[in-house]
């Protein structure tokens, strides 16, 4: 992936964008559960962040996705990870199928405003019992003269609270399970539409998660993205946007913790000489850098091969599952030699422990990106496939 200077000042617009609007109000969208996302997003919208690979007709930047995975690498800066999740969900989780196979009204109903910071966006698809395993997803959408009535419950769902509509994944037929499912985009305020409580989490806090309940809602069938039985595809595309952002936007955070844990080493003494002199200290952050490199390589190349219109499937399964357990270590590692300062609220090491852990659970467990990886490397049992 070639970094251009165009490259750079989307970079620096996101980066500054980040350290003035979002880093100063982390404390107390912690402390809130929540932070004002229909605000912060339009002030994303009006500088064009929101649909830098979307389309111009609706309102985004038309450039290629290096430069949305590029972007994404900037929202790193955040010191939290809920705030750059919610914008992932806006931008890489509930917006990708509209915007490459919605019809032209769906875009200007629902992605023109979302892309503007007009709208929140939010992706329905997991449930209590089909979270990894979408196959298995409970909720129906069934056909009544013009419309779908949609009933069923997601669960873990990003922006619900604020959500002006949810891109929900429900069965449409008595199909298999990969030919019965579709797309359908629901406005939040439909009758038959409840949001739950919030769920109180270990990490994430600032990103507000609820269940959704969806009781007899009546939506038009124009708001099925794409034609009905291809939901399941469309949204094994959408993980694969999913899946590059998550790998990209953790990028500098991890970068992060070995800095500031090299500037913490250096100023803390032990036995009358700094922490880092430890040979494993400044071998072991040698080795997390290195580690961090090699998931910005497999990220870019996975990057230039899906502007290829090739198949990377593989690439962002790997590049999902390294991304999810190196934050695991660069934080567990680094917290370490924080001692008990790592081990306060209010340590950015800890709040990298606490938020990292998700990657390796939301948007695929690593077991099923194990399961996707071998299944290309074709190594499953045959009785598996």
């Amino acid at each position: 992936m070639i970094i251009t200077h165009e490259h750079k000042e989307i970079f620096r617009t996101m980066k500054n964008f980040v350290e003035n609007e979002i880093n100063p109000n982390v404390a107390e969208w912690e402390k809130a559960g929540a932070f004002p996302a229909h605000e912060v997003f339009k002030k994303m919208g009006d500088l064009g962040l929101l649909g830098i690979n979307k389309d111009e007709k609706y309102g985004g930047m038309g450039l290629d996705h290096s430069y949305n995975i590029y972007a994404a690498e900037a929202l790193g800066y955040a010191t939290c990870g809920g705030v750059p999740l919610a914008i992932g969900v806006q931008t890489d989780m509930a917006t990708p199928a509209i915007a490459k196979f919605g019809s032209h009204e769906l875009k200007e109903e629902f992605l023109a405003p979302a892309i503007a910071g007009d709208y929140v966006a939010a992706i329905a698809v997991s449930e209590t019992g089909a979270g990894s395993d979408v196959a298995g997803l409970k909720t129906t959408a069934k056909k009544d003269g013009d419309d779908y009535i949609i009933n069923g419950s997601k669960m873990w769902i990003t922006n619900s609270t604020q959500a002006d509509f949810f891109c929900v994944l429900a069965n449409t037929s008595d199909d298999k399970p990969h030919k019965n499912k579709s797309l359908i985009i629901v406005p939040a305020n439909t009758k038959g539409v409840t949001v739950g409580e919030k769920i109180d989490k270990i990490g994430m806090r600032s990103s507000d998660t609820a269940p959704v309940y969806f009781d007899d809602v009546r939506v038009p069938q124009r708001n099925r993205i794409g034609a009905e039985g291809t939901g399941f595809m469309l949204q094994m595309l959408q993980f694969q946007e999913e899946r590059l952002w998550g790998a990209a936007s953790g990028l500098i955070t991890l970068e992060q913790c070995v800095e500031k844990t090299i500037e913490y080493t250096r100023e803390r003494k032990t036995f009358g000489q700094p922490l880092i002199n430890n040979q494993s200290i400044h071998f072991r952050l040698a080795e997390l850098q290195t580690e961090i490199e090699s998931l910005r390589a497999l990220t870019y190349r996975a990057t230039e091969l899906m502007m290829q219109k090739q198949d990377v499937t593989k690439l962002a399964s790997m590049c999902k599952l390294k991304g999810g357990r190196l934050i695991r270590e660069v934080a567990d590692s680094c917290l370490q030699y924080w001692g008990g300062m790592g081990f306060t609220t209010d340590n950015p090491i800890s709040q990298v422990y606490r938020d990292g852990r998700l990657a390796s659970i939301g948007g695929g467990a690593d077991e099923i990106m194990l399961g996707i990886i071998c299944k290309y490397m074709d190594i499953l049992p045959k009785k598996a496939k």
